[in-house]
């Protein structure tokens, strides 16, 4: 039979990754791990997964990490940041969901685009191979192919340094769009064998003001939903805002069928890096090695711990302005954010963000509103809309000398507003915002002129710099040569970068043949701290390990709060006071 044949070859395949793992004697094969979730959406599924992973990476294990999307879109690189949150790029130019950010920095280990698999890219696959002939005339349905397909996608992950899969199946159970990834997860135990996997379910265990009472009816209801699919799970986490008593473990556990161990109560965090401690606690990773007979030692968590008490006990606070046009989603800069928190961090500092809506920036400048800020970043993005408010932000930062970091686009808005206001080219600006430009100081990289596509035709992923001696970004980084992700079409334009070193402006970095700017920064001795990036270095920040540029920005801002910061020379071109332009129109 064709179908047993398709079988015959998946389990080849599967076998044929697997490995002989000696711990402590013992031999094994890769494990795999799968988080679905129920009741609601954004119930923290990815946390969850992300700090077991933190915790079995403790214990010794090689750990990684997939996100299983349900939505039909190829990847995340096209949608409405609105609708989506951030686009994760991964070192390898992957355009992924913002969950993987957990991931990396949860288990700190460098995922890639195998990392996130969509309905739609699944579908575009097995198209793919029906038009190459590759079914040999079968009739191609969800079943077996779509869901082969996705059991292909987790086992690529199993490579031979991998010791734990962990797939989050994203959705909630009872999505008519995730069905074909729970029968994939279905049959996977029955492929590799009931030792090997382990399916955790997330659900919503409310509390209801009036009757005083935490109810498990939701949860229960999940789980029926979850085992009418056929996946009985192995232990339930329950997401409350207050602890779940015994008494309650005790009724989950036996009208769901899952043993106590396996009940774990998951209370909101104060930060999210302390998830991983609360799971412990509830002894979460004891029994997932228990059932997955993995022997390995109690998790070391003196560092991790170490970091949490950092995180709830810092000694200052410093008031960072975020300038975006998508703030009124935070999830659209969630690295960004979680950078500049990492950065608090390593000086002991508090982060507070100000969202500060790039429409609305002209207009709080004219009100005052920023003289207060400790510093001001401007992250990437793309289109038209706001962009003055940006600009004017990056002036504003370099003129009244507040710490200045931008990325990506936030560096191309500090480029045209030096241009302009220093180097005396009027309507200078990038040419994508203005195709007229008689300056187009930001410019299409050359072979993106005839590109028509939006999707995955950027440049994309992690490409080497070569950094200036003595510079703020070389003292930051403390090498000569760095790798940073990247997403963007534009660029500095060449023809115009002796125009902005002559006025003042240092190309700190530069691609390693010298032709790409990837680093601005201005003079020491005229602002304490204005630097940007043409990269996003956002995504390489560790809660334990924060990224260089984003620990020296938080440090400067730091020392502006303490009133530790010289007033220097102004460097715009007649010290204008972009307060009072603003006032004056």
């Amino acid at each position: 039979m064709l179908l047993a044949a398709e079988k015959d070859r998946l389990l080849d395949r599967f076998f044929g990754r697997l490995r002989a793992v000696s711990i402590d004697g013992g031999w094994r094969v890769t494990k795999h791990i799968f988080v679905t979730g129920g009741v609601a959406s954004s119930l923290g599924k990815g946390l969850t997964a992300s700090s077991l992973g933190r915790l079995l990476k403790s214990r010794g294990l090689k750990v990684t990490m997939q996100k299983l999307d349900p939505y039909i879109n190829v990847d995340p690189g096209t949608m409405n940041p609105f609708q989506h949150g951030e686009v994760f790029v991964t070192d390898d130019g992957g355009e992924t969901d913002l969950d993987l950010g957990h991931y990396e920095r949860f288990i700190d280990e460098p995922l890639n685009r195998r990392s996130n698999a969509t309905t739609g890219s699944i579908y575009q696959a097995v198209l793919n191979k029906e038009r190459r002939g590759d079914y040999l005339g079968q009739t191609v349905q969800v079943i077996p192919h779509i869901t082969n397909e996705i059991k292909e996608r987790i086992l690529s992950l199993a490579t031979d340094d991998v010791d734990v899969v962990i797939s989050e199946v994203g959705g909630t159970v009872g999505d008519i769009e995730i069905l074909p990834f729970l029968e994939a997860i279905r049959q996977f135990r029955k492929d590799v064998g009931r030792e090997n996997v382990f399916y955790i379910h997330v659900t919503l265990v409310p509390f209801i003001g009036p009757s005083a009472e935490q109810k498990t009816k939701p949860t229960q209801h999940s789980v029926t939903e979850l085992r009418s699919r056929g996946i009985q799970p192995d232990a339930i986490v329950c997401r409350s805002d207050r602890p779940i008593s015994t008494h309650l473990k005790e009724k989950i556990s036996q009208l769901c069928d899952v043993p106590e161990p396996g009940i774990v109560s998951a209370i909101d965090a104060e930060t999210l890096y302390e998830i991983p401690l609360v799971l412990h606690e509830e002894g979460l990773d004891t029994y997932v090695c228990e059932l997955l007979k993995l022997d390995v030692p109690e998790p070391d968590l003196t560092e991790w711990r170490a970091l949490v008490k950092r995180v709830q006990s810092p000694d200052i606070e410093v008031r960072i302005g975020l300038v975006g046009k998508y703030v009124n989603l935070p999830d659209a800069y969630l690295s960004v954010v979680e950078a500049l928190r990492h950065g608090g961090y390593s000086c002991g500092a508090k982060v507070n963000i100000d969202w500060i809506a790039s429409d609305d920036t002209e207009g709080l400048l004219a009100e005052g509103r920023l003289r207060d800020l400790d510093g001001i970043v401007i992250p990437g993005g793309f289109g038209f809309r706001g962009i003055e408010g940006k600009i004017a932000a990056a002036g504003f930062a370099r003129m009244q000398q507040v710490p200045f970091l931008g990325l990506c686009l936030g560096m191309q808005c500090a480029v045209i507003e030096y241009a302009r206001d220093v180097c005396g080219l009027a309507g200078a600006n990038s040419s994508e915002f203005d195709a007229h430009t008689p300056h187009a100081v930001i410019d299409l990289m050359e072979h993106q002129r005839d590109v028509t596509d939006l999707g995955g035709t950027m440049r994309l992923g992690s490409y080497p710099a070569k950094l200036k001696h003595g510079t703020i970004i070389h003292r930051a980084y403390g090498e000569e040569v760095i790798y940073e992700r990247h997403r963007h079409r534009y660029e500095v334009s060449d023809k115009y970068r002796r125009r902005l070193e002559e006025s003042g402006l240092i190309c700190s970095g530069t691609s390693p043949d010298d032709r790409l700017v990837e680093f601005i920064e201005l003079p020491e001795d005229q602002h304490p701290f204005f630097a940007a990036t043409q990269a996003h270095p956002e995504f390489k920040s560790r809660p334990d390990r924060p990224h260089p540029l984003f620990a020296a920005f938080i440090k400067a801002a730091r020392d502006r709060s303490e009133g530790r910061h010289p007033r220097l020379p102004l460097t715009a071109s007649e010290g204008i006071d972009l307060n009072e332009v603003a006032e004056s129109k």
